[in-house]
């Protein structure tokens, strides 16, 4: 079921973005509105369950999930956050760097889902993450109205990377687990803190990506409270 939603999330965006790629103002949107849910499960679901385990150093993981998501955009160039130019720098982004740097991050995404429950607020941090970066995926690779046999081989290497980090997931120790969830966490940090501080120009106020932030915080919240009640 999850591995389902999973893949759907990724498919919903991808296909959405072939159709709509062109307004690149709907991706920025749900990428923002997607950093302030994220940065709220952060928060509140996964950080405390993170700093609830015995170790003292586990923030040592969460740093390294920041720094490991540094490393990553090295390879992926910021596309997690919407950093993508049909043209002028289209052709720089080696499609196989970009796939291994979405490819690490999706997978690692997936490895803490081995014991969640299907609409747990983790799954759905994740969900609503997918559908922007997919978006941009999809207007990516979209040439002439549709997508090559390449195209079709990179959506699905992303479609399956969490799935299988989710099955990889089951076979580990579990008190691995919130090793795995703390990187996660620093990765979902650095992402979300790097679309919502993102200078505007003149670091003026944008009160539309203020109010999108806090829709998408208000959204995890909804989540948040229907999930302990």
């Amino acid at each position: 079921m999850i591995i389902l939603l999973l893949v759907l999330s990724v498919l919903a965006g991808v296909f959405l973005g072939k159709y709509f790629g062109n307004r690149s103002a709907l991706a920025k949107n749900l990428l923002i509105l997607s950093a302030g849910f994220l940065i709220t499960i952060c928060l509140n679901e996964v950080f405390p369950q993170v700093y609830d385990s015995k170790d003292h150093n586990i923030g040592i993981w969460v740093i390294a999930g920041v720094l490991l998501q540094m490393l990553l955009e090295n390879l992926t160039k910021g596309f997690e956050h919407g950093h993508f130019h049909h043209h002028s720098e289209g052709k720089n982004i080696l499609p196989v760097a970009l796939m291994i740097g979405m490819f690490i991050h999706a997978f690692l995404e997936g490895i803490p889902l081995a014991n969640e429950q299907v609409l747990s607020p983790y799954l759905s941090g994740i969900l609503f993450h997918n559908l922007p970066i997919s978006f941009i995926l999809g207007a990516f690779l979209v040439q002439k109205g549709k997508f090559s046999t390449a195209s079709w081989l990179i959506i699905s290497v992303f479609a399956f990377a969490s799935p299988l980090g989710l099955l990889l997931g089951k076979y580990f120790n579990p008190d691995l687990e919130v090793y795995f969830l703390a990187l996660v966490g620093g990765i979902f940090l650095h992402i979300s803190s790097v679309i919502i501080f993102e200078g505007s120009n003149n670091h003026n106020i944008d009160w539309k990506k203020v109010g999108l932030v806090v829709l998408g915080i208000l959204l995890a919240m909804a989540g948040h409270l229907f999930h302990h009640h």
